[in-house]
């Protein structure tokens, strides 16, 4: 198992940048491609970026290219997601994720997405 707990949402205004961070525990955080989701109220869930276990490979999707940043701390068993620009349509209830796979998480969704955590909520007003 692997458990994962994000932080680091809130209310803040278009234009804003904000940084979500996520904590995992349980299995060896190597082994694990991490990844974030969002889903608006009435809306599919949105893949939104994807890195790999050694760092190298990131992946993002459209809508934040450009914007959106995913690092993370093999040390400190984290991932981030710095996000820049903020738009309202950014609005949405973020996900942590964890699978051997970032081609799992970039596909249907994060369908077979072996873990996931809470969510955070992030506003961004107009």
């Amino acid at each position: 198992q692997v458990q994962l707990v994000e932080s680091g949402g809130g209310l803040v205004q278009a234009g804003d940048s904000l940084r979500l961070s996520c904590a995992a525990s349980g299995r060896t955080f190597n082994n694990y491609a991490m990844g974030w989701f969002r889903q608006a109220p009435g809306k599919e869930r949105e893949f939104v970026a994807a890195i790999s276990q050694s760092t190298i490979n990131t992946y993002y999707g459209d809508s934040v290219k450009g914007r959106f940043t995913i690092s993370r701390d093999n040390n400190k068993n984290t991932v981030d997601l710095q996000m820049n620009s903020l738009k309202p349509e950014d609005t949405a209830l973020y996900y942590c994720a964890a699978d051997t796979s970032t081609w799992t998480m970039r596909t249907e969704g994060g369908l077979g997405v072996d873990y996931w955590g809470q969510g955070t909520q992030v506003t961004v007003s107009s």
